[in-house]
């Protein structure tokens, strides 16, 4: 009878872990073992993704050991995207489809993600961010929320959900109770809001209740500080926060949510510094909480045993209570049947592969000077592209290409660009940096472009010294256009996907791509 109870609590434990790993043409040994074993998922990042027919190949492989493997994916379209990591995404994101204001095109778009999801075996999709970015510093959020009008980002959001599962992909509403009234990066520190709860109930809730008034499958935890909640622990450890706020229901001022509670990664900052991981699973499932994220680099085994034996201790030792591991085993297995479900439901759906494409055009806003806007466009020859390059944060990654250099090469040949930094501009001074950019454009017509200007001064500096030597400028911003437009003519594309870089190009130059 002890070796029955103990093989159940060990395979709860290991069943509410959804740990990353490396690979991409085969899954290695110790996951299948562990799947095998009762682990029940994983997340898929851009490191295991080459192309849709390899990722195909790689979920197959995880159904042959479980069926009911729930296979997650962070891939939000726009900046965030895993699914094209190496060339920008084919959709807009949130920003950009919150600009347009059609629901039923973010309808479409969210479903075409979900279709392309559900073909390469994806399950769940940790989107869409149903925050609101009422802070414009924020580092993180910004073009992946669809605004700042809690109205206008929940009815975006209940879109996408129901585009999303249209396809028979579960989609998981994030970071939970909102991560848009922060200037600080959870991925690096623990960020702190002191709103109190009649504007989080206001504000920041109001997509999340939408989300799941609508049947949303998921809802993801933010690692963030709430005082007015709990003044001690951030939300993806803290009771009040999730078993009690998104748990409760209506009548007791909760959202009364009872789908299945993904932490965000447990190996970030805002937890893995303060709790360490071990600890903070332990306290994340004791909370609400029903599944486990570790994604920010590959697991091993070593590392999802070792997380599996402290929830174990954590239930042995009374800080952790069995039935709560018991009831979030039973949640996260109850999702792996309802997507089989769902997915089979839904079949292969019909292509809609231009949706994205229309949809950045939709978004684009061209903003011209009236005395030098006239004669800037179209651009007729080869020009300079000038990128005022930021840090990216984690989340959105460096490794994917953005900006409309390659796009503009593409229709006007001989097009050449350059990426100016911060570095550069603490290194040499802004007017260096500006005397480099009008050395390398020549004669040739000058495209600059940014992302979220507002939040960086050296590039704002860097941008007005390059207007005043070269009126004739063309402006693109790519982040959330806060600032006043500038420039000969400005275009605010509301994100940096390869869409948007297209549709941008497309003005500049007047031509429509294939």
């Amino acid at each position: 009878m002890t070796s029955s109870i103990t093989d159940t609590l060990t395979r709860d434990a290991l069943a509410v872990l959804q740990p990353a790993f490396a690979g991409t043409t085969t899954a290695p040994d110790w996951l299948l073992r562990q799947l095998d074993n009762g682990m029940t998922g994983v997340g898929i990042f851009g490191r295991n993704v080459v192309d849709a027919g390899q990722l195909a190949g790689l979920t197959a492989r995880l159904r042959e050991v479980r069926p009911d493997v729930l296979v997650s994916i962070d891939e939000e379209g726009g900046d965030v995207t895993r699914l094209e990591v190496n060339e920008g995404s084919s959709f807009p994101g949130n920003h950009a489809l919150g600009s347009v204001d059609d629901t039923g095109l973010t309808r479409a778009v969210a479903g075409e993600l979900g279709r392309r999801l559900a073909a390469c075996g994806i399950t769940v999709n940790w989107a869409p961010s149903a925050d609101v970015n009422s802070d414009p510093r924020n580092p993180v959020i910004g073009v992946r929320s669809f605004g700042d009008d809690e109205k206008l980002v929940a009815r975006h959001t209940v879109a996408y959900v129901e585009g999303l599962q249209s396809a028979g992909v579960a989609a998981c509403v994030k970071h939970f109770p909102g991560h848009g009234d922060t200037s600080v990066d959870s991925h690096h520190a623990l960020p702190r809001i002191d709103t109190g709860l009649d504007l989080l109930h206001s504000r920041e809730l109001v997509p999340f209740k939408a989300a799941v008034a609508a049947g949303t499958r998921c809802v993801m935890s933010a690692h963030i500080l709430l005082p007015a909640l709990d003044p001690e622990l951030p939300g993806t450890l803290s009771p009040a926060v999730l078993g009690g706020l998104l748990r409760a229901p209506a009548a007791e001022g909760g959202l009364g949510f009872e789908g299945l509670i993904f932490t965000d990664g447990m190996e970030m900052e805002a937890i893995a510094a303060g709790y360490g991981m071990e600890r903070g699973c332990v306290l994340a499932i004791a909370a609400g909480a029903d599944a486990i994220c570790v994604g920010g680099s590959p697991s091993d085994e070593a590392e999802v045993l070792r997380l599996r034996d402290a929830l174990v201790a954590g239930v042995r030792g009374g800080e952790l209570p069995e039935e709560r591991l018991h009831d979030a085993a039973e949640r996260v297995r109850a999702l792996g049947r309802w997507s089989a479900k769902a997915r089979a439901a839904a079949g292969p759906g019909e292509e809609d592969p231009h949706i994205g494409l229309a949809a950045a055009r939709r978004a684009l806003r061209v903003t011209r000077d009236p005395l030098t806007g006239g004669r800037a466009l179209p651009l007729t020859r080869p020009a300079y592209v000038a990128t005022l390059t930021p840090v990216t944060n984690v989340a959105v990654g460096s490794g994917t290409p953005w900006g409309v250099g390659a796009e503009l090469e593409r229709l006007l040949p001989g097009t050449r660009s350059g990426s100016h930094t911060r570095q550069e501009a603490d290194r040499d001074g802004v007017p260096a940096l500006v005397a480099r950019v009008l050395a390398e454009a020549g004669d040739r017509p000058v495209v600059a472009v940014v992302r979220d200007i507002h939040r960086h001064p050296w590039m704002a500096a860097a941008l007005a010294a390059l207007l005043d030597a070269r009126p004739a400028t063309a402006v693109v911003e790519m982040g959330v256009p806060q600032a006043e437009p500038s420039g000969a003519v400005h275009l605010a594309t509301h994100g940096a996907a390869r869409v948007c870089g297209l549709a941008a190009a497309e003005v500049l130059t007047g031509r429509r791509g294939a």
